[in-house]
């Protein structure tokens, strides 16, 4: 399996491309803020032809560039209910204007074809399956995708701003909540093999092994005595 991921734009967004192989067909993750360049160099060295756009959430870090990826390559973008406003009010998911040197380079709205995810459904696209899981807190809409152990890779946790190394996605913005990051955590990630690779929305990659160890608040989370103060990342 391929994975290609780059930090894009202001807030330094994670985005992937996913793949069975250079060559082929893939998965554009999270074309987030002045990602379309770090999208366009990714397809080309490796040869990709993508056949879709899907989002962890809503925030304008994440999908500030869904509209001109999805039209250049003709693609569905699949989005949680929940969060599907935001791509078109981008306002309305931090709750202030984001500015207007920021929004002079935005191109908001819906691309053509956007299709709804949900609560543990699965996703074959590519020739690769994505089990989503709707993990709210940090959005309503927040989801994570989670691909199996292959022969050559072991499982892969698209966490979104839910978990990050070291810490977890912020609850202060409009559709944020405490309580809820807590309990996704808790439903969402501590099932998880410790050789789970969580791939975040932010910062390096990590593994749920060392997360468990280490993280504050998934350590208290499986304590069961609510979260740990560290550092929170994500818009």
């Amino acid at each position: 399996m391929l994975i290609a991921g780059f930090p894009a734009g202001a807030w330094g967004t994670n985005c992937y491309l996913v793949a069975p192989a250079a060559g082929e067909e893939c998965v554009i993750i999270d074309p987030g803020h002045q990602a379309t360049e770090g999208v366009a160099e990714a397809l080309q060295k490796h040869r990709l032809k993508p056949v879709a756009v899907v989002l962890t959430h809503g925030h304008i870090d994440h999908v500030a560039s869904v509209v001109p990826v999805c039209g250049a390559h003709d693609v569905p973008a699949w989005i949680h209910p929940d969060d599907r406003y935001m791509m078109s009010d981008p306002e309305k998911g931090i709750g202030r204007a984001i500015g207007m040197p920021l929004m002079g380079e935005l191109t908001v709205g819906e691309p053509d074809d956007v299709r709804e995810l949900a609560d543990g459904s699965q996703l074959s696209l590519a020739g690769l399956d994505f089990n989503v899981a709707h993990a709210p807190g940090h959005t309503k809409g927040s989801v994570t995708f989670r691909m199996p152990e292959t022969t050559d890779v072991p499982p892969v946790f698209f966490s979104g701003d839910l978990l990050f190394a070291g810490s977890i996605g912020r609850t202060d913005l409009p559709g944020g909540s405490h309580e809820d990051i807590l309990e996704s955590l808790g439903r969402v990630c501590l099932p998880l093999d410790d050789s789970t690779v969580v791939l975040s929305g932010h910062g390096p990659q990590t593994t749920i092994g060392q997360e468990r160890a280490t993280n504050p608040y998934l350590r208290q989370v499986a304590a069961g005595q609510g979260a740990g103060q560290a550092p929170r990342r994500g818009m």
